[in-house]
């Protein structure tokens, strides 16, 4: 009996960073080693621990159950204190996510962002002023350290209005 396909997490907000990297001393290999946090495992401590939420409100946010919640809650903070406690990079990104609202991402810079003003059309960058903007509707990751499958929409500089629902069909 095969196990069931992972549910999708819905991730409210990107992280404003793709990672950290520890300053200072060496590694015991000498070179530098990462530990990957995925999106899901970096919403579930933001919302957790920079939230201050409880894991039930937490599990209903992320769209998942609250056992799910935990156990990878858990798997987060595991990862965090081991790149603490061994001098390891920590790299954010993978796993099996969509976002909730319409978010766009800048080509130039890589910076995610979203619209908060509806009404108004999406022009350029907030970080860069760059116009090479695409619509970041959802985009799925695989569960492995790299993104293999993206599924993304790429849309010219134009915003197209229409209400996104955020739920996975």
């Amino acid at each position: 009996m095969s196990p069931r396909p992972t549910r999708l997490r819905k991730v409210s907000n990107p992280p404003v960073i793709s990672g950290f990297k520890p300053y200072g001393g060496k590694t015991k290999s000498g070179r530098a080693e990462a530990v990957f946090l995925h999106f899901e495992e970096y919403e579930a401590v933001r919302l957790c621990d920079h939230e201050s939420l409880n894991h039930h409100q937490a599990s209903v946010i992320m769209d998942v159950s609250r056992p799910t919640l935990t156990r990878i809650y858990a798997r987060a903070r595991q990862k965090i204190a081991d790149a603490l406690v061994t001098g390891k990079q920590i790299i954010i990104e993978g796993g099996k996510i969509y976002f909730d609202s319409e978010w766009f991402v800048c080509n130039t810079c890589g910076c995610y962002f979203n619209n908060p003003f509806k009404q108004e059309e999406i022009s350029e960058c907030p970080l860069c002023k760059g116009k090479k903007i695409s619509n970041y509707d959802k985009v799925t990751y695989e569960t492995e350290e790299h993104v293999i499958n993206k599924n993304r929409k790429h849309e010219s500089s134009h915003h197209q209005h229409g209400k996104h629902s955020g739920k996975q069909a």
